[in-house]
């Protein structure tokens, strides 16, 4: 679709995807009138006795999501308005120039959702088309577009094998009677690395006289 099809009232610089196998940009008919995200932290409890609240130990982290409803109207020209649409349903479907030759396996592409100063490169996860107006001949000629994108990033490290360590050596500490690890690591990720690494049941209430590694 060209950019001149972009409606969108006072000039807004119009909102773009784009197939990064192919580089095609495809433009909105309208700008979308909002999008949504979201992101999903894996945590893990792991009971103290005697307390109320458990020691909550970081998991992973989960790609952030993006949603957005984009709108196509083809009224005026009295025309199919899935010309306009067929191009998204393209980014959901396997690339079969790229489908790996040995085991014949192949993906939908990646996308770059572009607007303003936003670059969300992702994935789309899912894609419901609504037709909501049709002419007299059952042609859809108006309908919304729900697209749910997932951040995609390139792995740097793709062979899996961890990276070496260039930090100094890990020099033990010894904490004193009731000291607690978060007067000895100096933020919250490192109280959670340090409890793990010493196999500390009560971060809050650490034994006299126990060894720490804190590096």
């Amino acid at each position: 679709m060209a950019a001149s099809l972009n409606l969108t009232k006072g000039g807004l610089e119009p909102a773009t995807l784009t197939n990064l196998d192919t580089n095609e940009v495809i433009n909105f008919m309208f700008n979308p009138f909002e999008y949504t995200l979201s992101k999903t932290n894996s945590w893990h409890d792991k009971p103290i006795t005697g307390e109320n609240v458990p020691y909550v130990t970081f998991q992973q982290g989960g790609a952030i999501s993006m949603k957005l409803t984009l709108h196509f109207d083809s009224q005026l020209e009295n025309k199919d308005v899935r010309t306009y649409t067929d191009k998204l349903w393209k980014l959901v479907m396997i690339n079969e120039a790229k489908v790996n030759a040995k085991t014949g396996k192949g993906q939908p592409p990646a996308v770059a959702f572009e607007w303003g100063k936003m670059y969300f490169k992702s994935v789309i996860t899912s894609m419901s088309q609504n037709y909501t107006l049709f002419s007299e001949k059952g042609i859809p000629l108006r309908c919304a577009v729900d697209v749910s994108l997932q951040q995609y990033i390139e792995d740097p490290n793709p062979s899996g094998q961890p990276q070496s360590s260039t930090g100094a050596p890990s020099t033990p500490t010894t904490a004193v009677q009731g000291q607690r690890l978060d007067n000895i690591a100096s933020n919250p990720n490192d109280q959670r690395t340090i409890a793990e690494n010493n196999n500390i049941n009560n971060p809050l209430n650490v034994p006299r006289g126990t060894k720490l590694k804190v590096n």
